[in-house]
């Protein structure tokens, strides 16, 4: 793993995004060394943030961090095969390793909100406003990683995320149910 790397390109795409979505869409890259050496590292961010933040309540914020850390692997998988999936209705291209570029990268400013976490209120606001810079850089990098007409993307970017934030509370929810499902019924076999 190359930190320096890593490091530029989390800069890049935050500060010079429309020279970095070009580069990003011409790289090489494979569904591996995009969540290794990327998703995997940056997601950590706001568990990291989300466990520091709860340090009264330590048991509930390694189980949040560690529910948040899974629904995000899977959201930003199945995003991907949504992104990939409406390209044509776009005039896009499919392109399966692209569409996880355009999800996995847009994702940076959010993670790298995360961390503030640790400040409950003002955290929300910077991850707020991060997530909507993410998903700015969403509606910048669909035309170059998925070949569709730029005037297209703001209807693609608004589908993907009514998609995604349907899925990231339906699997937050089912994740929270079964974790407290079984909390509960660990706690009265105790009894």
């Amino acid at each position: 793993m190359d930190f320096a790397k890593l490091i530029e390109r989390v800069k890049n795409i935050c500060l010079s995004p429309q020279t970095e979505w070009q580069k990003i869409a011409d790289e090489p890259a494979t569904t591996q060394s995009l969540y290794v050496n990327y998703a995997l590292i940056l997601a950590a961010i706001p568990a990291i943030g989300l466990i520091l933040g709860s340090m009264g309540m330590i048991r509930f914020g390694v189980t949040m961090a560690i529910i948040t850390y899974v629904v995000t692997m899977l959201v930003i998988f199945v995003a991907s095969l949504i992104v990939n999936a409406l390209a044509p209705t776009f005039d896009g291209v499919k392109n399966p390793v692209n569409a996880l570029k355009v999800v996995i990268y847009s994702s940076t400013p959010g993670w790298l909100a995360g961390i503030f976490h640790v400040i409950p209120f003002l955290g929300g606001i910077i991850a707020l406003i991060a997530g909507i810079y993410g998903i700015y850089l969403l509606y910048l990098g669909l035309s170059p990683c998925m070949k569709n007409p730029h005037d297209k993307s703001i209807g693609y970017t608004a589908l993907i995320i009514v998609a995604y934030l349907v899925m990231t509370f339906v699997l937050m929810g089912v994740l929270v149910s079964m974790f407290l499902g079984g909390a509960m019924m660990g706690g009265a076999m105790f009894r």
